[in-house]
């Protein structure tokens, strides 16, 4: 399975993206989707899940952030509100059989695309 990631790129404070990734087919591994962030000098974090209609976010992107999914196209969305600079980072989606917050439950990845936000 692969994982396609598009959609960053530079946004000032206050500003609106949307991030999607394409994956090249569905299989029980990819039954969960995920996005993560990774900033320089600092550990990739968890952002957001979903599984089917359920979904969980990290407490710092609560309210701003809505991750969705296109089942018919194996396409995960990530919408992305009221960005602030500490959002910059290098966002990757990721897939699995189950949401966790722990990158190690994800069996796929994708490039990453960067986020930058200025203020």
């Amino acid at each position: 399975v692969q994982l396609q990631a598009f959609g960053g790129g530079l946004v000032q404070a206050g500003g609106s993206l949307r991030l999607s990734c394409a994956a090249s087919e569905r299989t029980p591994l990819t039954a969960a989707m995920g996005w993560f962030r990774q900033a320089p000098g600092k550990e990739r974090e968890f952002v957001a899940g979903i599984r089917w209609s359920d979904d969980i976010y990290a407490e710092s992107v609560k309210g701003r952030f809505t991750i969705s999914r296109d089942n018919a196209k194996n396409t995960v969305y990530l919408q992305m509100n009221s960005l602030k600079p500490e959002d910059t980072a290098k966002y990757y989606c990721a897939a699995g059989a189950v949401v966790a917050v722990n990158p190690n439950r994800y069996n796929y990845w994708g490039q990453g695309t960067e986020v930058t936000v200025s203020s």
